[in-house]
C-alpha cells in the first residue's frame, strides 16, 4: 500500500490486471464522458508517451498494482503533492 495518495510526475506504474507500464503525467482527470467522476491520475504508456491523441489512461490510486518507479521529487514538487492532497480530501 502506497504511503501518500500522489505519486510525483514522472512515475511509472503497473496496474492491476495490466500488462504494460503507465507514466503518470497528471492528475485530477474528468472525461466528456463521465463528468462527475474524477480520476485520480493520468498516465500514458511507458516508454512510448503519448503517440496519438487518444493515448490517454486515466486511473485511481486503488488500481495500482505495482510502483516501478517514482518521479522526481524536489520542495517545490513535495509543496505542490501536499496541497493536492489536502484540496482533494477536504
Amino acid at each position: 500500500m502506497m504511503k501518500e495518495k500522489y505519486l510525483p510526475i514522472g512515475s511509472v506504474v503497473l496496474l492491476k490486471g495490466g500488462t504494460h507500464k503507465i507514466m503518470i503525467n497528471g492528475y485530477c482527470a474528468v472525461t466528456d464522458e463521465m463528468k462527475d467522476k474524477t480520476f485520480d491520475y493520468r498516465g500514458c504508456p511507458y516508454p512510448e508517451g503519448i503517440l496519438e491523441s487518444n493515448g490517454v489512461a486515466l486511473f485511481d490510486i486503488n488500481q495500482i498494482e505495482e510502483v516501478c518507479h517514482v518521479g522526481f521529487k524536489n520542495d517545490e514538487a513535495l509543496d505542490f503533492l501536499d496541497k493536492l492532497e489536502a484540496i482533494t480530501t477536504k
